[in-house]
């Protein structure tokens, strides 16, 4: 296919502050130009978002019959997509949400504008605005001293260009709008607020276009004419009709689209606002910007379900009124199979291919993730040094601070279409599990959430607590953990979904002896079979499996195949080589919990603490569910000498968790550890009390009394006390001193020799007690 000509046309699009307005320097001040592609010659259509095989670069979002979570103002959020190339899906989240921010996080409420007010009073194209549309050469700026004009010829070329507004207050529209002024202009054309004198005086916008000898601008319009009156999405601006009305200079019919008016800002203003409140170039927050790219995608995920796509996404092209987001300026939306019609884009938000492959699902995911990703940080030179790619958390501290967040923006901008987010409403599933990462570590509050791609853990690991008092927790076995991790849910297309999902075999051997039966051709059947020889220990057997799924899913990009990798490289003993596939898993699913599970795991494997730390109390401060992820937090802060912090990971597992109890015991273990030169009074009576309240058999009770009574009557011996015992405070009905402490293990050593299974262990309890009984006169 011929390489299109790019060719600019005025930038901006509906902006209503003051052009005078003082500014606090920012990427977000200087808008981009809107490009446009002119279409080659017609020739056979290259591959676009359909899929006619399944090796394609991208997937068209198709149609199924499972609704979508609700916005905020009711319908679905995305009510006929569904879509994968990169792993399972078993149905469409559904969740009703109150406001915008998905129930997670509170954004600030733009008030709806009172429309007169909205009208500019002297509307003028700026001058650093003004473009030839037939050369893109500047016209009418200030030279020697003369101020700009905003009608005349282009120097370089001789096109005329006009830039004042073609309607006046008081113009009647198609016999019917009212003309009340300009509101702004956008990078097609002016735009006025009106009244519809024939729908109950309702406010409507009119958009007509900035020179109307332009022809693709003109094409524009028409392609909006022509199918976007279908659009009905509470985020997409309703188109109401198109109508005509002579130019008043040549007198030749202008064309101008009538909207609904939409009295809010755009994102692009919310953000300079913000800006001027701090005083400073501060990117809005992490969460509102979520939460905006929340509320974007449904939107485009709806148009992509109508065979369209919106190309020119930018914070420009987003309104906010009252606690709802809406898309503005259609003007570049098309059909997926349109390969004719001029292709309009922003520099620094539009995808690299657009010039050589087209636009497609994939293009529109990737203006999302640029807009997401120049909302949120301090983006300079992302039309320029960083036009196709991403500042790294070196220079970005906030993707340091949020790495989930920073994969999320490089997967939905991945300089390879086919390896960005499927569809939108893949992209929103993850990012909503990025939000609720952000806001758990921001609140200190869990945020769980139900994953649509990751069943739950099947069992918890690395809970066994250790009759040594120097280690208390045991590290888990590689294979237990391999054993132990979320599955992957099954992808509800393989031609074996249905009978995976009859199998009740819980047993390894007996599930093995089931899937013999099972279609050999279903990469289904041999990821099961992987996860059966694992925990069977047949490990080579495993792998065997997984090459034959590779085989069958050759030329698919498919994250389980890494997971499974990942799961073998861990059960053998290599956790080097599992988290570099537990990392790739990350990358492709960043809002998932099990991928960050098993990296910290494989972390701690390596002896990385810090990393391991890490991931662990990301998914602990996150769900407290994973409490496999608890314990593993509070090995590693023990392994750094981070006491406290161990004690507080564990004494934070809830109540109405099975290992409640077992991570109280191990509180308990790490206050009164016997190599502790340094113990502390508060602990000692906290593991008493931490004990007396626990639900504990006689012989595990008597155990854990020994343990607290020993670590108080080496303290005090130590010299804990300074010679005087404490008047009045007692540990487990006993006094802190020498004496009493005596007696007290005396008495627990003796009530667990009457416990023993055998008569040696009773004799040696025995000897102890009376080892440790204080002298008396009897």
């Amino acid at each position: 296919m011929q390489v299109p000509q790019v060719t600019p046309t005025p930038a901006g699009t509906p902006d209503v502050l003051p052009e005078d307005a003082p500014q606090p320097t920012s990427v977000l001040g200087t808008v981009p130009p809107t490009q446009s592609i002119e279409p080659p010659k017609p020739q056979p259509p290259k591959p676009q978002p359909r899929r006619p095989d399944p090796t394609p670069p991208t997937e068209m979002v198709r149609p199924v019959t499972a609704p979508g979570s609700q916005p905020s103002t009711g319908g679905d959020r995305f009510p006929h997509t569904s879509s994968r190339s990169t792993g399972p899906r078993t149905s469409s989240r559904t969740s009703a949400r109150g406001r915008l921010g998905a129930g997670l996080v509170d954004v600030p409420v733009v008030p709806v504008r009172d429309p007169a007010s909205a009208v500019l009073s002297d509307p003028v194209v700026a001058e650093e605005k003004r473009y030839c549309n037939n050369c893109g050469a500047k016209v009418g700026r200030s030279a020697g001293g003369r101020p700009g004009v905003a009608q005349g010829q282009c120097e370089a070329c001789g096109t005329p260009f006009n830039f004042k507004p073609r309607l006046g207050q008081g113009d009647l529209v198609g016999g019917q709008y009212e003309v009340l002024g300009c509101l702004a202009y956008g990078g097609l054309g002016w735009i006025y607020l009106a009244r519809d004198h024939n729908v109950s005086d309702r406010w409507v916008v009119l958009k007509g276009l900035i020179d109307t000898t332009d022809a693709t601008s003109m094409a524009s319009a028409v392609a909006e004419r022509q199918f976007l009156a279908e659009v009905e999405h509470p985020n997409v601006i309703k188109i109401y009709n198109f109508v005509q009305h002579p130019d008043p200079v040549t007198g030749t019919s202008v064309g101008y689209i009538v909207m609904e008016y939409v009295g809010g800002q755009s994102l692009r203003e919310i953000a300079l606002e913000h800006h001027r409140a701090v005083g400073r170039a501060e990117p809005l927050p992490i969460g509102q910007v979520i939460a905006y790219g929340l509320e974007i995608l449904p939107a485009i995920g709806y148009l992509h379900s109508m065979d369209a796509l919106y190309c020119d996404l930018k914070p420009d092209n987003v309104i906010q009124t009252g606690e709802q987001l809406k898309l503005i300026d259609l003007g570049a939306v098309r059909r997926t199979d349109d390969y004719t019609s001029p292709l309009f884009f922003t520099l620094g938000y539009s995808a690299p291919e657009l010039a050589t492959e087209g636009a497609s699902v994939a293009s529109d995911i990737y203006t999302v993730g640029r807009t997401l990703a120049v909302l949120s940080i301090e983006f300079n030179g992302y039309t320029t040094r960083y036009k196709h790619s991403l500042p790294g958390p070196d220079e970005a501290p906030l993707f340091a601070l949020f790495g989930s967040y920073y994969r999320i923006l490089k997967r939905a901008t991945h300089e390879n279409p086919r390896k960005r987010f499927a569809s939108a409403e893949e992209m929103a599933e993850q990012l909503t599990g990025v939000l609720r990462e952000v806001m758990a570590l921001g609140t200190g509050r869990p945020r769980p959430g139900v994953s649509t791609v990751f069943g739950l853990e099947p069992r918890t690991f690395g809970t066994a607590l250790s009759v040594a008092d120097s280690a208390p927790l045991v590290v888990p076995k590689p294979l237990e953990v391999a054993g132990a991790l979320p599955l992957p849910q099954v992808d509800t297309d393989d031609p074996a979904a249905g009978v995976l999902a009859s199998i009740t075999a819980t047993e390894p051997a007996e599930l093995m002896d089931i899937l013999s039966g099972a279609p050999q051709d279903s990469i289904e059947v041999r990821l099961r079979m992987v996860r059966a020889h694992i925990e069977l220990g047949e490990v080579n057997l495993a792998a065997a499996d997984l090459a034959g799924a590779r085989r069958l899913a050759a030329g698919v990009e498919d994250w389980r195949l890494d997971w499974y990798d990942g799961l073998i490289a861990l059960a053998k003993g290599q956790p080097l080589d599992a988290h570099a596939s537990f990392d790739r898993v990350y990358d492709a699913m960043p809002g998932e919990i099990a991928p960050k599970l098993a990296l910290g795991v494989t972390a701690e494997y390596a002896g990385d603490w810090f990393g391991a730390a890490r991931f662990y109390e990301l998914v602990w401060r996150t769900d407290h569910a994973y409490v496999s992820a608890a314990f593993g937090l509070a090995r590693v802060y023990l392994q750094q000498g981070a006491r406290a912090g161990a004690i507080e990971v564990l004494e934070s597992v809830p109540e109405s968790s099975t290992h409640h109890v077992a991570a109280q015991v191990a509180a308990i273990k790490i206050k009164t550890r016997a190599q502790e030169t340094r113990q502390v009074e508060q602990d000692l009576h906290d593991a008493a009390r931490k004990l007396e309240r626990l639900t504990l058999d006689a012989e595990r009770r008597t155990r854990l009394s020994i343990q607290v009574l020993e670590s108080a009557f080496h303290w005090v011996r130590a010299g804990g006390t300074n010679g005087h015992a404490p008047q009045g405070k007692q540990l487990l009905g006993c006094g802190l001193s020498e004496r009493e402490l005596r007696f007290g293990l005396e008495d627990c050593y003796r009530r667990l020799a009457r416990l023993a299974g055998s008569p040696k262990e009773r004799h040696d309890l025995v000897d102890k007690a009376n080892e440790i009984r204080p002298r008396t006169l009897t």
